[in-house]
């Protein structure tokens, strides 16, 4: 595999995996399609700017004639499909975003990467759509789907997509799913991010209902490699699930970043519980580990330890997206402004 197309590149978790493919594999060229929504963010790759395996094409996964454009030529091998709406919450504030990128863009990219053969074809998805769990077990890849939120809906709805192509054209497609990630330049809405730059500052840290929901916490690195993996080991038509053996209350993990920060559990604001919040996610990564080799290195406590020095190390690159700076900047360089 020679040439890769990654879609929302530009993301948390897509501008992790290309910068992780890029350092270990020396032979391997990505074009990075990202439409630069509010989350895509050019800087989290801008070290590679330079580099001549990198390169970045703006435009819509949405766009049939832009993508083809990219994969006419023969030379790419393998599409990932990182693009997605992906915050629940602005999900139920309105769901046409989601299921425009999520369900609309992901048919898009399958007919246009089967009508241009691409070998490999891999679609990013979430453990949201098993649903929720209660206090015992995990889900595992034979888990029924129940998707509880509009975001949740329509990662489901393209799961189901890439599901049928396979079926239906023998198309070469793999899905993976994970539960939530933590590392490096994610976007400050989610949970880590904002809740460090909120404390940092002496500002509330908003925790839905009791606090008591469960997740599994995985780094954002051990998912990329995860990825990769699949990607290249995994067996056409089937789902690979990956998780991080670290389930917390959103609680505990409220004090344990405090705690790290050398701040006062008073800092914490109990606000009204999301609709329809799932109690529990956990993963049984049995089938990862047993076909591709693959099981989380990081221990948790560890990795936000570096999560969080990250974070510390990086408060102007939290502020530029706060004040703004990045979309002023893209919008110039592009010529239009962006959504």
């Amino acid at each position: 595999m020679q040439r890769m197309l990654v879609t929302g590149g530009c993301g948390f978790i897509g501008s992790n995996f290309i910068r992780l493919e890029l350092q270990t594999n020396p032979n391997l060229s990505i074009i990075n399609v990202d439409k630069l929504t509010y989350a895509g963010n050019l800087e989290n790759l801008a070290d590679f700017q330079n580099d001549s395996r990198y390169q970045f094409a703006r435009g819509d996964i949405c766009d049939k004639e832009f993508i083809n454009s990219l994969l006419k030529d023969g030379s790419v091998d393998a599409v990932v499909n990182f693009a997605a709406e992906s915050h629940v919450d602005r999900s139920i504030l309105d769901s046409s975003p989601f299921v425009q990128t999520n369900i609309v863009g992901t048919q898009n990219l399958l007919d246009c990467s089967r009508q241009h053969q691409i070998k490999r074809y891999l679609q990013v998805s979430t453990d949201e759509v098993y649903g929720s769990l209660g206090d015992d077990g995990k889900f595992t890849e034979e888990t029924p789907l129940a998707p509880n939120s509009p975001y949740s809906a329509s990662k489901a709805a393209a799961d189901m997509l890439v599901r049928a192509y396979v079926h239906t054209f023998n198309f070469p497609a793999v899905t993976t799913r994970c539960s939530n990630n933590y590392g490096p330049y994610q976007f400050p809405e989610k949970l880590i991010p904002l809740f460090i730059s909120n404390a940092l500052q002496g500002q509330s840290l908003p925790v839905y209902g009791t606090g008591l929901n469960i997740r599994d916490w995985i780094h954002v690195e051990d998912h990329c490699r995860g990825i990769g993996a699949a990607l290249r080991q995994g067996k056409v038509g089937e789902v690979y699930n990956f998780g991080g053996n670290s389930e917390l209350t959103n609680l505990d993990l409220t004090y344990a970043l405090l705690e790290a920060l050398g701040k006062p559990r008073t800092l914490i604001r109990y606000v009204s519980d999301r609709p329809g919040h799932d109690h529990r996610y956990a993963i049984d990564a049995t089938k990862a580990k047993r076909e591709l080799g693959w099981e989380p290195k990081t221990i948790f406590q560890e990795g936000l330890r570096q999560t969080i020095d990250w974070y510390l190390s990086n408060s102007a690159w939290i502020e530029r997206i706060k004040s703004g700076v990045y979309r002023s900047y893209y919008e110039q360089q592009y010529g239009s402004r962006l959504n």
